[in-house]
């Protein structure tokens, strides 16, 4: 199993754009072969 873990610093003004844009990406990241979960947290 691979873990991996990613830190997206999004510009100020820009985090409701982004949780729009990844939510279009989510499609493709579940399509991966071998795709388990995926979790988008807020710091």
């Amino acid at each position: 199993m691979i873990l991996e873990i990613a830190i997206l610093n999004v510009k100020y003004g820009k985090s409701e754009e982004f949780e729009l844009d990844f939510k279009k990406a989510q499609q493709y990241i579940s399509s991966i072969e071998g795709y388990i979960s995926h979790a988008l947290k807020k710091a």
